[in-house]
């Protein structure tokens, strides 16, 4: 009982920091794929979650969930944490992974920044695949506070295991955009 009631508070508590915090909802698109976004207190320091899903025609889909803590360092604002990964490669096993990394965001004058983010998730971390990759810099154009557009280059791959061909989901330059309440 009092491990439930730990898992409680603690899950309450976690509810609570990310209320406070602004919300954003994204959407990227590339000639080849397309990815889809919700993240609450992402641009903000202290704690961060974030939830995505990537589709590609030729090689499958991917989703996550993630979270980070943003720490500010001067005027960089860096982010450390990890996502939790379900895989539907085209060819090959569907598969979990636990993807470790962060990113770096660096405002450059009142509206623009530049944002960068890495994660990695090695084969002892993952199933179904071999591991999983995902690189995504760009920047980012803030006009109004409610608004953003970006523009990027992103990798996202998946390398085969057991035989399978490696799928990879996104590599290329891209243009979003996000909405932020």
């Amino acid at each position: 009982m009092k491990t439930i009631l730990a898992a409680g508070a603690a899950a309450s508590l976690i509810f609570a920091a990310t209320c406070a915090q602004a919300v954003s909802v994204t959407g990227d698109i590339a000639e080849h794929y397309t990815n889809v976004g919700i993240g609450f207190g992402t641009t903000t320091p202290g704690l961060a979650l974030s939830g995505n899903w990537a589709h590609n025609d030729d090689n499958g889909d991917a989703a996550g969930l993630g979270l980070g803590y943003n720490i500010p360092l001067g005027p960089f604002m860096a982010t450390v944490g990890g996502k939790g990964m379900y895989m539907g490669p085209k060819d090959g096993d569907e598969g979990y992974a636990i993807a470790l990394g962060g990113g770096l965001q660096l405002p450059v004058g009142h509206l623009f920044s530049l944002y960068g983010e890495y994660y990695y998730s090695p084969d002892s971390l993952s199933s179904g695949v071999e591991n999983y990759t995902e690189a995504n810099a760009g920047l980012r154009l803030t006009a109004i506070p409610l608004v953003t557009v970006s523009v990027g280059y992103r990798y996202m791959a998946m390398d085969g295991k057991d035989g399978n061909r490696d799928n990879i989901l996104a590599d290329g330059p891209y243009i979003g955009g996000a909405v932020n309440f």
